[in-house]
């Protein structure tokens, strides 16, 4: 059975008391619209807009150090963390309904569900 994925977009992971400071700080810095999301959800996540519709960004308020990872997007995560697990990536938590991962090379990254108007023409597909 096939399956498909895509870079997603940027996480960038802030370890701040001021979440709103931090989106300021990168929506200005990136050329990039502020969305605030609704409820629970905004508490912690700051949208970033890119103009072209191409990547999802976000600005997270973390308690571990400041990073940025990035989010591949997959039609079955299952099988995409199955897929990066077999070239060497290992899994760290499951978080609602995306995996966290991390490479041979100690960076972490997520899966997660497919989202993108753009993904079934540009994801690559795996067998």
């Amino acid at each position: 059975m096939t399956h498909k994925s895509k870079l997603c977009g940027f996480i960038i992971d802030c370890r701040t008391d001021d979440l709103g400071a931090a989106a300021a700080f990168w929506g200005r810095a990136l050329g990039m619209e502020i969305r605030q999301l609704p409820a629970e959800e905004g508490e912690k996540y700051v949208r970033l807009v890119d103009r072209n519709s191409e990547l999802h960004i976000e600005v997270q308020k973390v308690d571990h150090p400041s990073r940025v990872h990035l989010d591949i997007e997959a039609d079955d995560i299952e099988a995409e963390v199955k897929r990066l697990e077999a070239l060497g990536a290992k899994r760290v938590a499951q978080v609602h309904s995306w995996c966290v991962m991390e490479a041979p090379t100690g960076q972490r990254f997520c899966v997660v569900r497919r989202s993108s108007a753009s993904f079934d023409a540009q994801a690559n597909e795996w067998a």
